[in-house]
């Protein structure tokens, strides 16, 4: 299955897919798509950015346009949405899901929604009715596709939230979590220390390092510093880059401070782990 829609005028793209076609797997290699993959049946193996990650039935992984994604061939226990920013733009959208920080760009790693008997239920109906849109060519077949896909989101959107805090968290606390995840998905190149976006967030560095503490969520700096080490790790693995480059285009000026932090916190240096 590859129900493919395309905007020749925007270059908006949305595609539904069981990879069991070659050009659906080179879609993967799209540096510009989002991609929402979905275990129907069984389980599957997949890797991220170099990393294996196991999907069982029921499970929906987010992954944005930075993670590479590397699927077995003639797989037909899942199903994939993939979609680029000119159909469905998340940051400039986020008032309408909420999805930014929470589904993606959000953590370290691709989040993984887990969904119960009624969930299921939902995203089997949406893929009913998408697959039925994908056969209606008209003026606002994009628009029906983008409401849908939206849909989506939103049901995920609050099985994270669900998921990830406890039911004493207000809306209120959830909404600071995720601003924060999302500054630091736009600045974790330039801004290092949690002071940096204490400021942006109007609170002071104890403040937002309590708040977090409260909420037993990991801490401000744990966050910032899994991110440009994950960011490390993919150049590592997936450019050719030099670690000194690789340290300079993650903010570190002076080679040796990049390799120094890499080592703190991966137990080798970034040569050795590309080695390795």
């Amino acid at each position: 299955m590859k129900l493919d829609y395309q905007h020749n005028r925007d270059g908006g793209r949305f595609t539904v897919t069981d990879f069991t076609c070659n050009a659906s797997l080179e879609m993967l290699k799209d540096k510009k798509l989002f991609k929402i993959i979905w275990c129907r049946n069984g389980k599957v193996n997949l890797q991220i950015d170099g990393y294996k990650v196991e999907l069982i039935a029921g499970q929906v992984l987010f992954c944005t346009p930075v993670n590479q994604v590397d699927i077995p061939k003639n797989n037909h226990e899942i199903v994939a949405y993939l979609f680029n920013r000119e159909f469905y733009c998340i940051l400039q959208n986020d008032s309408e899901v909420s999805c930014m920080g929470m589904l993606f760009y959000g953590s370290k790693s691709a989040p993984i929604a887990d969904l119960n008997d009624k969930d299921i239920k939902n995203f089997e109906a949406i893929l009913v009715l998408l697959k039925d849109e994908f056969q209606i060519k008209d003026l606002i077949q994009g628009e029906m596709l983008r409401t849908l896909l939206k849909r989506m989101l939103i049901t995920a959107t609050r099985l994270i939230r669900n998921q990830q805090f406890n039911s004493s968290s207000s809306i209120k606390q959830i909404e600071l979590i995720r601003k924060f995840h999302i500054l630091v998905e736009q600045h974790f190149k330039e801004k290092h220390a949690v002071a940096d976006y204490a400021k942006l967030l109007y609170k002071s560095p104890k403040t937002l390092s309590n708040f977090f503490k409260k909420h037993e969520v990991s801490s401000p700096l744990k966050i910032i510093n899994d991110r440009i080490i994950s960011e490390a790790k993919r150049l590592l693995l997936n450019s050719n880059l030099s670690a000194e480059e690789i340290g300079y285009e993650l903010g570190y000026k002076e080679p040796s401070h990049f390799s120094k932090f890499f080592k703190k916190h991966v137990g080798m240096s970034p040569l050795s782990f590309r080695k390795s």
